[in-house]
């Protein structure tokens, strides 16, 4: 306090701001910091808090995290920063004014990802995005929910066998990600994820990628309780309450879904033409399968315009 002081500068984490998994402690001391230097700038003394994230360099804080923990920390939206850039912000931070600052890189396509579990911190670096919060007050659908509305509206047009299917390749898929693989297919989905690397911290991200996907508040010990992909798809199907859709409704949805991909495409003369020809061919599959074909209605089929082709399609829909 008694000294000339033309900078007083401390070294703090992103960890104390955003808070990152597993380290608790760390961001607590950290956070200590940010305050120290808050504290002095109240108080008219010099005070700078920079709260680094993660350095492209290995140092003795980051040389323990494994391959997983990076993955975990870059799917935060949290990317490593060369030193010469570190070194820059350094020297540029006196010169804000401001007591606390972040230090990092950001990868806001990452952040986007994280719907919303974004860190409030970074919410408004994700263009649209409202705060988990704010959501509920308004009384509005949150991302994940109308995520989970979609999945099972999906899963209602799909027969037994094929919901199974769709949903223990989703539950891969997760685990693939989470353990940074690029293909679902190298999961077994009879094989107990934690024989696969998971661990207490991972286990938590799987169950926060599964309960934004089906829109479900999963139990954190969800892995631990189910603990291959097709436990926990299963246990997703028990949750979601999927009534299997009648066949003729499936088909109907399926319809539907054509009607507005062909609308998507419909001033393509190329593809309308290939369409058109696709569409008759249904047409008279359909018949045959029914046995309704009539010689009368299949001149009629051939002498259709296209308008009248989609016409019969809206029809049946």
């Amino acid at each position: 306090r008694g000294m000339d002081l033309k900078a007083f500068v401390l070294y703090s984490s992103v960890s104390g701001l955003l808070g990152t998994a597993g380290q608790a402690n760390y961001a607590a001391a950290n956070t200590f910091l940010d305050a120290l230097a808050a504290h002095r700038r109240a108080v008219g003394l010099p005070a700078t808090s920079l709260a680094w994230g993660l350095w492209a360099e290995t140092s003795a804080i980051t040389g323990h995290l494994a391959d997983a923990d990076l993955r975990r920390l870059a799917r935060s939206g949290l990317l490593p920063l060369a030193t010469d850039d570190a070194m820059a912000l350094f020297d540029a931070a006196p010169a804000t004014g401001e007591s606390v600052l972040a230090v990092t890189r950001l990868d806001t396509r990452a952040i986007r990802a994280m719907g919303d579990r974004v860190p409030a911190l970074l919410a408004g670096l994700v263009r649209g995005h409202t705060p988990r919060r704010a959501v509920a007050a308004a009384g509005a659908t949150s991302p994940a929910r109308s995520a989970g509305q979609g999945l099972a509206e999906r899963l209602a047009v799909l027969s037994a066998t094929d919901r199974e299917r769709t949903l223990v390749d989703l539950v891969r898929g997760r685990v693939a990600a989470v353990l940074g693989h690029a293909d679902h297919t190298v999961i077994d989905a009879d094989r107990a994820v934690q024989e696969l690397g998971f661990d207490s911290l991972t286990a938590v991200e799987l169950r926060n990628q599964l309960g934004t996907e089906a829109g479900l508040r999963l139990p954190s010990t969800l892995v631990f309780d189910h603990p291959t992909p097709r436990a926990l798809a299963k246990y997703l199907a028990e949750q979601l309450s999927v009534e299997e859709t009648a066949p003729d409704e499936r088909v109907l949805a399926e319809l539907s879904r054509l009607k507005a991909a062909i609308e998507a495409v419909a001033t393509d003369e190329s593809a309308h033409g290939r369409i058109t020809t696709s569409l008759r061919e249904l047409l008279d599959a359909a018949d045959s399968a029914a046995g309704t074909t009539d010689p009368d209605e299949d001149d009629d089929l051939e002498s259709a315009t296209d308008e009248e082709l989609f016409a019969l399609v809206d029809d049946l829909n």
